[in-house]
C-alpha cells in the first residue's frame, strides 16, 4: 500500500499565498525565503507579547508603589475633567460669562462651591461642583455669593441647603479612589467621546 501524497497547502507567509505540496510534515511556508519570513515574523509578535507583558508588570509595580494621595489626584484628575466636559458651553455658574477654552487645561475650572479643604467630604459631589472661570475661582476667592444664587439657579435651593447641611465625614478608601477615578474617565469618555 503506497502512501497518499500530501495535499497541496497554501503559503503563511504575509504577503505570499502561494499554492504549494509541502515535502514534510509541518511545512507551512513555500520557500526558504518564505520560512524566513514567517519566523521572523513570529519572532516580532513573541518580543511584542513580551513587552506587553513587561508594560503590564511595569504599571502593576507602580501601583503598588502609589500612596493614598496619588491615587486621590488620579481620582481628582478624572473628576475634574469630567466636570469640565459636562459644563462646556455652559455660562460660568458665578458671573454669567461663556466658560471657553476646553476640558483639559483650558479656561476654565472645576470650581467647588464648598472648598475641598472646608468640605473634603464633597470634593466629588457632582452638585458641589461646576465650571468657572479662572477669574472667578482663583482670584475671586471662589465668589461664593455669587457661586450660591448661580448654584440654586441651576440644582434648586432643596439641593443647595442640603449641601450645606451635609457634614457626614467620607474617608475613601484607595479601592474607593480606584472606582471613583474609572468612573469619571468612563463618563468623561462617554461625552468626549
Amino acid at each position: 500500500m503506497t502512501p497518499k501524497p500530501p495535499k497541496p497547502k497554501k503559503c503563511k507567509a504575509k504577503g505570499c499565498g502561494a499554492a504549494f505540496t509541502p515535502a514534510r510534515m509541518g511545512q507551512s511556508a513555500c520557500s526558504p525565503t518564505c520560512a524566513l519570513t514567517i519566523a521572523r515574523s513570529k519572532r516580532e509578535q513573541d518580543e511584542a507579547q513580551k513587552a506587553r507583558a513587561q508594560r503590564r508588570a511595569d504599571k502593576e509595580k507602580r501601583d503598588k508603589l502609589k500612596t493614598r494621595g496619588d491615587w486621590l489626584k488620579e481620582a481628582q484628575v478624572a473628576f475634574n475633567r469630567y466636570i469640565r466636559l459636562r459644563d462646556a458651553g455652559k455660562p460660568c455658574i458665578c458671573c454669567g460669562r461663556p466658560l471657553e477654552g476646553g476640558a483639559i487645561g483650558g479656561g476654565f475650572d472645576a470650581g467647588h462651591y464648598r472648598s475641598v479643604g472646608s468640605a473634603p467630604h464633597l470634593r466629588f459631589d457632582e452638585r458641589n461642583v461646576h465650571g468657572q472661570t479662572k477669574q472667578c475661582n482663583r482670584y475671586g476667592a471662589g465668589r461664593a455669593v455669587d457661586y450660591r444664587i448661580g448654584l440654586i439657579a441651576r440644582i434648586g435651593r432643596e439641593a443647595v441647603e442640603d449641601l450645606e447641611a451635609d457634614q457626614k465625614p467620607r474617608k475613601h478608601s484607595i479601592e474607593d479612589l480606584i472606582e471613583i477615578r474609572n468612573l469619571y474617565r468612563a463618563k468623561a469618555k462617554e461625552i468626549d467621546g
